[in-house]
């Protein structure tokens, strides 16, 4: 995520702490060097020019030059203004007063919406919610049918959309069924338009008016740079749109459109999409995103991540079966399977502080493809195996292989990491370890 900006400023910092004391020339070449990754990184240059203005301002203060930590001073500077840049907290969704909340997604083809819909309905419903989704692109080949599969893979109603009918007429077809039904969401999925389309875009206002949603969100693509801001600013200009969704943030984004978009539309980014699962749409955390890009971790979103992706119960079982010192293979292979609900490993390495560069380094290993041997070489073993390692031997390793269609060298390899996974959690063990207590605190800690 946004990895050249997040280099470029981690250098920066890196000089920054080295400096014993610093000078009025020392911030300066330091804002020159940030100056030149933000435009790399394709933010708007009106926006860089002021943020670079206010950093300066406050890093030139008595009050910072005279500090014991200079240096800290102005990186903790860089940080919160660079928060500020993203819109400064968390802005959540607002859902109306009576059900149904219509919520709109709105944007320029190609930009994710239709997979954008599916994944704002997952989050959604984990929040409690009952959303129906509805395809209102009539004029883009198998949109409607799109939005139907993608439904049908997160096990969400999607409204039976006629092609024929008009998009207004389609929405409030889809009200009606969604009052009857019990649906408190509605996401309409419109169609890809330019902002210079006037018939689309008098469409959009045609659906607006009728519909008066809670929410209308322009979903942008981070990697087209300064043109989704572009097309941002014009939307907003026509629609007064509510917020932004920011799609394909884990791809080869520069930054560019993150941090120029709350800026020059004045309107916050609610959702940032990190991956291709349907999962891997997160609530916009300013805070947390500017740890990310200054590779000091995401730990408050690990946490969320793994108390969804950890059963309370088996987490109580697990614990008793650590402190009795009966951890299992099958035990291992349960956790292996946890961790994999909780999103790509390079991800959730980048979370935890001082394992961003590594996680960088692991690029070129696919990380998922490791795990799925690991979980093929134990789902090869026996339940007497699974329950006891200590009885696997040599013939027994080779039949293991040869199950998973890996080696005789990666069985040993698992084996090895069990052991050591195993040693760790006893030393672990002495500790009270309650899931959400002990989690939190860990946060505490790493902050």
């Amino acid at each position: 995520m946004l990895d050249h900006l997040s280099e470029r400023l981690q250098k920066v910092f890196k000089n920054l702490r080295g400096e014993g004391r610093i000078s009025e020339k020392n911030i300066e070449e330091a804002l020159r060097e940030i100056r030149i990754a933000l435009l790399e990184a394709d933010v708007n240059y009106a926006v860089v020019k002021g943020f670079i203005k206010r950093v300066k301002n406050l890093a030139l203060g008595q009050d910072v030059l005279t500090s014991l930590t200079p240096g800290q001073q102005v990186i903790k500077i860089v940080r919160d203004e660079l928060i500020a840049l993203l819109g400064g907290e968390h802005s959540a969704i607002n859902f109306a007063n009576f059900p149904p909340s219509v919520i709109m997604l709105v944007g320029l083809q190609g930009s994710g919406k239709t997979t954008t819909c599916g994944k704002l309905g997952v989050l959604l419903r984990k929040q409690g919610r009952h959303p129906l989704l509805v395809p209102a692109d009539v004029y883009r080949p198998a949109a409607i049918e799109q939005l139907h599969q993608i439904a049908d893979q997160v096990s969400l109603p999607c409204f039976d959309s006629d092609p024929k009918m008009s998009p207004p007429d389609i929405c409030k077809a889809a009200a009606r069924q969604a009052a009857k039904t019990g649906r408190d969401v509605i996401l309409v999925d419109t169609a890809g338009r330019l902002h210079i389309d006037e018939k689309l875009m008098t469409e959009l206002s045609v659906i607006r008016k009728r519909m008066q949603p809670s929410e209308i969100l322009f979903v942008a693509d981070s990697m087209t740079g300064q043109d989704a801001v572009r097309s941002a600013e014009a939307f907003n200009a026509g629609l007064d749109i509510t917020g932004v969704v920011l799609t394909k943030l884990d791809g080869d984004a520069r930054g560019g459109a993150a941090l120029s978009i709350r800026e020059i539309t004045g309107k916050p980014i609610k959702f940032i999409g990190i991956g291709e699962r349907f999962e891997d749409l997160e609530p916009m955390h300013p805070d947390r995103l500017v740890s990310r890009i200054l590779g000091m971790g995401d730990v408050l979103t690990l946490i969320e991540k793994a108390e969804e992706a950890i059963d309370v119960e088996q987490a109580a079982e697990l614990e008793r079966k650590i402190r009795r010192q009966e951890f299992t293979l099958a035990d291992f292979r349960d956790q292996i399977r946890q961790l994999g609900k909780m999103g790509p490993l390079d991800s959730i390495m980048g979370m935890i502080p001082g394992l961003g560069k590594v996680a960088k380094m692991r690029q070129d290993v696919d990380a998922q493809k490791e795990m799925r041997h690991v979980e093929a070489i134990l789902n090869s073993m026996t339940g007497r195996e699974l329950r006891s390692y200590r009885i696997i031997n040599g013939s027994r390793r080779k039949r293991i292989a040869r199950g998973s269609g890996t080696s005789v060298q990666k069985v040993n390899q698992v084996l090895r990491q069990f052991v050591a996974a195993r040693k760790m959690m006893k030393q672990l063990s002495k500790a009270p370890m309650g899931k959400g207590r002990s989690l939190r605190k860990l946060a505490d800690m790493l902050k």
